[in-house]
């Protein structure tokens, strides 16, 4: 009779298809002893579904051997479920994979824990040796390559096999069919392993130290095509640097035309090649064209020389970026240029300042992304070196640790870095002080850094203000790592808070020098208000602020016709502005492109999701500016 074996996923989203526990029986099954001896389950729930209802469901299929998928973010949850399945089923064998126990089972597993091996190597030969050695009448785990496991008191870690270098090795699980007849909407796709860049603080090039492996053309198209037939929505292209082949141009229209014959995929995300801006650029325009929600994003991840020299980086000249974006711009295309807080070598001077030159360079929407200190990379091995340190997150799922201090800035640092991010959200990429912003540079008045520090400060000194205490709950929190919290911010600054930024803005505004004596600075203040997007497809309303230089004449569902002095629609380069006339009409319409309605039964976690996705879309979101003159250009996006 064969034994039994449970493949277990705990993934960030819900009706996410399990493609390494896929990889693992696919590769594992094609053996004919493995086949004969074990039968296999795949059990895959989101961290969103209660720990006790997981283990229950693990229990209840008896398996003879469980083997749990571990990363950062379910780590917190494996440990309480392996606990209790051990205690539920204390025959059962138990394996461990993925980046969070490789090379670290004495933090996770004891020497009473006999019963439970960790994978050291990559997981489908490592999987596919255990089984098989697990078949035999005398298995000695000790003939398996690249696993850690304690015996006698003592531990035992055998030699690493090779990587696969011939992919086409691990047989397609969707074409074995094991994925067949689940109903998925989010898949992780892999076209290629392997990264040739060595950034320190990721472990994907870095720790792995290999050239790109890639697995056959066909076999991709028709693993994309078994995706798109069977309704999954969203993709997420998790190649280390989609679009530095060739060949991810011709799978990019492969895509397009799946779409157009079956309606799926909805959306495409991917982690954009860094050095191949043009090809990535076309990539992102094909996707646009082909009606995916996307936009192309830029991964710098600082700006600062010092930084990128300790992280082991480079980045495209500034000049390519500024290139980039105007093409972008051109073909009304969203971008997001990605950063991390705080990497070694960056301080708190240097991250407002590279924020600074990315705003003067035209930069959509700036992301950034808590620094988190991920097992197996060189940066965990120079902890004492960088002088990092780290808080993990409270969270019943997750063991990220976030850095919060390295030798260049301390907890304090760190926290006004996190400040001045939520300013440069609410600000500028929620167009806040947008038209303000650039009016003051331009003017020689305030930096781009300087207004926005000057906003953050702002936040800080209004503590009563319900925006403002949930910036400061969720520094306190770390509540900042989870990337909802992001989404959090703008369901609140563009929806649910929108009066409250109304009147913080405003307040902000009359501590600017020259407010009482400059109509204009007064002008662009209230221009930002009234073009202030949504981030859904809702009625625009008045500001909750009195205008005084800027006249609201009539108002539409989604648009508003406003009055303004010509030199502020000159300042922000609104399109259409008559040629003569000291004050100029023009509609600012927020219609958007592809926002949906609020939907009010929704819980805050999915709209926040919802809500961060659109931030990175920000041209689909952005209102236009019109003419009253038919003969006037129209359509032009705000920003």
């Amino acid at each position: 009779m064969s034994r039994s074996v449970a493949l277990v996923e705990v993934p960030l989203y819900p009706h996410t298809l399990p493609l390494a526990s896929g990889y693992l029986q696919a590769y594992a099954q094609q053996d004919p002893e493995i086949a004969d001896a074990f039968s296999f389950t795949i059990h895959s729930r989101s961290v969103a579904h209660p720990e006790t209802e997981l283990t229950a469901e693990l229990v209840a299929l008896d398996a003879d051997v469980y083997a749990l998928s571990c990363y950062l973010w379910n780590m917190r949850r494996m440990r309480k479920v392996l606990a209790a399945l051990r205690a539920a089923r204390p025959d059962a064998r138990f394996i461990l994979g993925g980046p969070q126990v490789m090379n670290r089972i004495t933090e996770y597993i004891g020497p009473d824990m006999e019963n439970v091996t960790v994978a050291d190597a990559e997981g489908e030969t490592v999987f596919a040796a255990y089984l098989k050695e697990l078949a035999r009448p005398d298995a000695d785990l000790a003939r398996v390559g690249g696993i850690s496991f304690w015996r006698d008191g003592g531990l035992v870690t055998t030699p690493r096999p090779d990587r696969i270098k011939e992919l086409d090795e691990i047989p397609s699980p969707f074409a074995a069919g094991i994925f067949d007849g689940a109903d998925y909407t989010f898949a992780v796709v892999e076209t290629n392993r392997g990264c040739p860049f060595r950034c320190t603080y990721c472990y994907w090039g870095a720790a792995t130290n290999d050239k790109v492996h890639r697995w056959d053309l066909d076999r991709v198209k028709a693993d994309l095509t078994w995706l798109s037939e069977h309704g999954v929505e969203n993709l997420f292209l998790a190649d280390a640097n989609w679009g530095a082949l060739p060949r991810d141009v011709e799978l990019t229209r492969h895509l397009v035309s799946c779409k157009e014959a079956n309606g799926y995929p909805l959306m495409v995300n991917m982690q954009a090649a860094k050095n191949r801006p043009d090809r990535v650029t076309e990539i992102t325009d094909i996707l646009v064209t082909g009606g995916m929600l996307t936009s192309q994003p830029v991964s710098l991840q600082t700006v600062s020389p010092a930084a990128l020299t300790m992280v082991d980086r480079s980045n495209i000249k500034e000049s390519t970026y500024v290139e980039l974006q105007g093409k972008l711009h051109e073909k009304r295309i969203s971008s997001y240029t990605e950063l991390i807080w705080p990497l070694p070598g960056e301080t708190l001077e240097s991250f407002r300042q590279g924020i600074g030159r990315l705003c003067r360079m035209g930069a959509d929407v700036i992301v950034t992304y808590p620094q988190l200190l991920l097992p197996n990379t060189p940066m965990a091995r120079q902890v004492d070196v960088l002088g990092i340190q780290t808080v993990q997150v409270t969270d019943d799922a997750s063991e990220a640790d976030v850095v919060v201090g390295t030798k260049w800035v301390d907890r304090a640092d760190y926290e006004l870095g996190v400040w001045f991010y939520y300013a440069v959200v609410s600000a500028y990429n929620a167009r806040g002080l947008f038209y303000t912003a650039r009016h003051l540079e331009a003017a020689g008045v305030r930096s781009h850094e300087a207004l926005l520090e000057d906003v953050a400060r702002w936040f800080r000194e209004n503590p009563d203000r319900e925006l403002s205490r949930f910036f400061a709950d969720s520094i306190a929190t770390l509540d900042n790592y989870d990337i909802n919290n992001l989404g959090k911010v703008l369901h609140k600054v563009m929806h649910s808070h929108r009066a409250e930024l109304d009147h913080l803005l405003l307040g902000f505004a009359r501590t600017l020098p020259g407010w009482r004596d400059d109509p204009l600075l007064r002008a662009m203040v209230e221009l930002d208000l009234l073009a202030r997007p949504y981030v859904y497809r809702e009625p625009a309303v008045l500001p909750d602020v009195p205008l005084r230089e800027v006249a609201v004449l009539d108002r539409g569902r989604f648009d508003l016709t406003v009055e303004m002095p010509r030199a502020a629609a000159e300042a922000a380069g609104l399109p259409g502005v008559p040629a003569d006339g000291d004050r100029v009409v023009l509609v600012v319409d927020h219609r958007g492109r592809r926002k949906m309605p609020y939907p009010r039964h929704r819980s805050l976690d999915h709209n926040a999701s919802y809500c961060q996705a659109m931030m990175n879309r920000m041209r689909d979101v952005l209102p236009e500016w019109r003419a009253l003159s038919p003969a006037a250009p129209t359509g032009a996006s705000a920003g």
